[in-house]
């Protein structure tokens, strides 16, 4: 387990924009060969707050993707249970997860997968803990009766088989959830401790969330810092790649 602490919120999204930069690059995708990057996902298609509309107006449509390459949960599929199952194929298909990028929420929860979840569950529906229908009022103009009670998300497991899983965890709104996440045991109510137990796991965060760590843990972890930054420096290319 690696835990990389930038001092602030836009360091942090940096470090672990290149991260993710150099592993595709390093990786040496072409033709017949992809690499498989896993992010959250749920809620209904044609929301312009849901996550598919997220993922296509801040991500998809800003780089060189095919869109038969992108692979959404369809929240309006008429079998949600045969939608998951189908999902949980793709993936196995395309040969796994390469990477999986994810946040948490203050409570511990990743992707949708809330306090008390399964940590060998699959992709599946899902119903949102209150904490998480009220983080997501600010989508809805803070209105309530708007906000989905449910969602479509990966499960534990699901993000468990992934080769590498990175976590980025920003805020001292998130501080507990951290300490929750590295310095005691593995506890389904707090989901993300799961991957403490994952061979390739690296949490990205910044200082305020790291308030509620140990002072020897925040200096251990800083002092790999050198170390860290070998993989994101230099940042190469797709010339220097192939």
């Amino acid at each position: 387990m690696r835990l990389v602490i930038l001092d602030n919120y836009d360091l942090a999204s940096e470090w672990a924009a290149k991260y993710i930069c150099n592993r595709i690059i390093q990786f040496k995708p072409g033709q017949d060969r992809y690499f498989t990057l896993g992010l959250p996902t749920g809620l209904p298609r044609n929301h312009p707050e849901s996550y598919h509309s997220y993922m296509w107006n801040n991500f998809f449509k800003h780089i060189d993707i095919d869109p038969n390459n992108a692979h959404i949960l369809d929240g309006n599929a008429a079998d949600l249970q045969a939608e998951c199952d189908a999902f949980e194929k793709k993936i196995k298909e395309a040969g796994g997860i390469d990477l999986f990028v994810g946040g948490i929420g203050p409570d511990g929860h990743i992707a949708f997968n809330e306090p008390g979840s399964s940590l060998v569950s699959r992709t599946r529906l899902k119903t949102l803990a209150m904490d998480t229908i009220l983080a997501n009022a600010k989508y809805f103009d803070g209105d309530l009766s708007k906000v989905p009670t449910m969602a479509l998300t990966v499960g534990v497991g699901t993000v468990m088989d992934a080769r590498e899983v990175m976590i980025l965890i920003t805020g001292a709104h998130k501080a507990f959830a951290l300490y929750k996440a590295i310095e005691e045991g593995v506890n389904h109510m707090w989901t993300v401790s799961a991957f403490q137990q994952h061979p390739q796991t690296i949490f990205v965060c910044d200082e305020d969330a790291t308030l509620e760590l140990r002072v020897k843990t925040v200096k251990y972890f800083k002092g790999l810092m050198h170390v860290h930054n070998k993989l994101v420096d230099p940042l190469y290319s797709m010339k220097e790649g192939n």
